[in-house]
């Protein structure tokens, strides 16, 4: 029992970043009805920029300068990496999907060029403190996930109910045509999605590195998991793509310890049929308007 405590509380701290990568999905679906493919390679890429920061690569800043640095570049290589599909979005899905994928092997390329193929390491600047609650070993590390996952779900949250922006994109999410045309400016709401969507990777790219490794194409591995977990929850859902990720995170963790670690994408994608042949549209999907 303490062994299945222990695992699930592991798989509960993965699983929150699994949510923020899958938030950042939905929000891009929700708005512009695109499965956004480059979302881990953009994600992968502003790592790479975070480590250039503070390794000496483009300068020797402190952490909190070369994050806050990295978001403001985040905030415009999102809006390029929107230009670039935008004139598709009104045209066709599967286009605008198809073109995402064209992005994403552009941040990927320009992270290879830029960094090389080489594996790094990039840790936070967090104690090494550890503490142990009955069968939990709870860490500095833990701690840090769950306090930034609840603070960036709760900033989304005051975004998207309480401010204009946030409204409008609700309203383009549930009734896209009736929005376009009452006069909202959809090109906006797109845009919106994808810098939010961006922000998100990073924060989850920068917590979920000092795990594992850095390299060109870790991330975007990762994000396979904020794929499905986005998936399982419904890709229209934002509280699907929470309860998603911790679901995905909970029951990778147990697989993977009692029956083989390697297969622990397998295990996803077992998941990912199972749960889509019982809820075709995910479990907690939502019917949204349609798309004219």
């Amino acid at each position: 029992m303490a062994d299945i405590i222990g695992l699930a509380w592991a798989g509960i701290i993965s699983g929150c970043l699994y949510a923020m990568g899958a938030i950042g999905l939905v929000l891009v679906y929700k708005s512009s009805n695109v499965v956004n493919f480059a979302h881990g390679n953009l994600a992968g890429l502003a790592a790479f920029l975070v480590f250039g920061f503070t390794a000496g690569i483009f300068a020797n800043m402190a952490w909190g300068p070369a994050v806050l640095l990295t978001l403001v570049i985040m905030v415009a290589v999102m809006a390029l990496s929107y230009l670039f599909i935008a004139p598709l979005v009104f045209k066709s899905d599967l286009t605008s999907t198809i073109a995402t994928l064209g992005v994403g092997l552009i941040a990927q390329g320009a992270t290879q060029l830029v960094f090389g193929s080489n594996v790094v390491s990039l840790d936070l600047p967090l104690p090494a403190w550890r503490a142990e609650l009955g069968p939990l070993r709870v860490s500095a590390y833990d701690l840090a996930v769950l306090s930034v996952t609840a603070l960036a779900i709760g900033c989304l949250y005051l975004l998207i109910e309480r401010t204009r922006i946030g409204i409008a994109f609700r309203a383009v999410s549930a009734h896209p045509f009736a929005s376009r045309v009452c006069g909202l400016n959809l090109r906006r709401i797109h845009l919106f999605s994808f810098v939010v969507a961006g922000l998100l990777g990073l924060i989850a790219a920068l917590l979920i590195v000092p795990t594992t490794f850095l390299s060109s194409t870790s991330v975007a591995s990762f994000m396979l998991q904020a794929f499905g977990a986005a998936v399982v929850g419904g890709f229209n859902s934002l509280p699907g793509a929470v309860l998603g990720g911790i679901f995905i995170g909970v029951v990778m963790n147990l697989l993977s310890f009692y029956i083989a670690a390697e297969f622990s994408n397998t295990y996803m994608l077992l998941i990912i049929l199972l749960v889509l042949n019982a809820f075709p549209k995910g479990v907690l999907a939502i019917r949204g308007g349609a798309r004219v």
